[in-house]
């Protein structure tokens, strides 16, 4: 059913599930990454130590979980990207299609800012002889496409729009720079996106 021209903006939606109790090794895993990608992102050289040190764990669990500073970063980059390719279905079951794309649209920019962020650590992690590819997009796209066929099945956005599309239409997200306060003007470009995608759908 679609939306009325006066209905109400995205909204939180109340009562999210609980997360899952966490193991404490996986929970040392996403600390180090969470620490990981703030340090890289600040400087593509910090030392692995400098790393540990701040996620609070010891050299030995650090080096378990990321044997090489190649294989921390691209699991930075993959984790980020999962992220933001798990998230489509789980906003799709607790809000209205098009506020699950317009949020999930700002876990894109967020995702956006820290490949940015990474981008000359990602580039050492890729560059030398027999480095590990840098992952691809498939995720994404593939999340972009269940929002966007949610979103015209329910008569909210102008059919026929493609995950190469919206990919197209928001591209000026990757131009912001992650060291400045990037996040307003994210927002304005992403509403221009949806008020794009919003015109002409049939149930408005």
């Amino acid at each position: 059913m679609g939306h009325r021209k006066d209905a109400p903006p995205c909204a939180e939606a109340p009562g999210s599930p609980a997360a899952p109790r966490r193991s404490d090794a996986q929970r040392n895993r996403e600390r180090i990454l969470e620490v990981a990608l703030a340090e890289l992102t600040r400087s593509a050289d910090v030392p692995l130590s400098v790393i540990a040190r701040k996620a609070g764990v010891g050299q030995g669990t650090f080096y378990r979980n990321f044997p090489s500073r190649e294989a921390l970063v691209l699991e930075i980059y993959r984790h980020e990207m999962r992220q933001v390719a798990d998230s489509a279905a789980q906003l799709l079951s607790t809000r209205e299609p098009d506020c699950a794309l317009r949020a999930w649209m700002d876990g894109l920019a967020r995702f956006a800012m820290a490949k940015a962020g990474l981008a000359d650590a990602i580039r050492q992690a890729t560059s030398g002889p027999g480095s590990p590819a840098k992952p691809g997009h498939t995720p994404v796209t593939d999340a972009a496409e269940l929002l966007l066929r949610s979103c015209e099945e329910a008569g909210v956005i102008r059919p026929g729009v493609t995950a190469d599309d919206l990919v197209l239409a928001i591209g000026g997200l990757w131009q912001l720079d992650p060291t400045e306060d990037w996040q307003p003007r994210a927002g304005r470009l992403l509403d221009l996106v949806m008020d794009g995608l919003r015109a002409g759908a049939p149930g408005r």
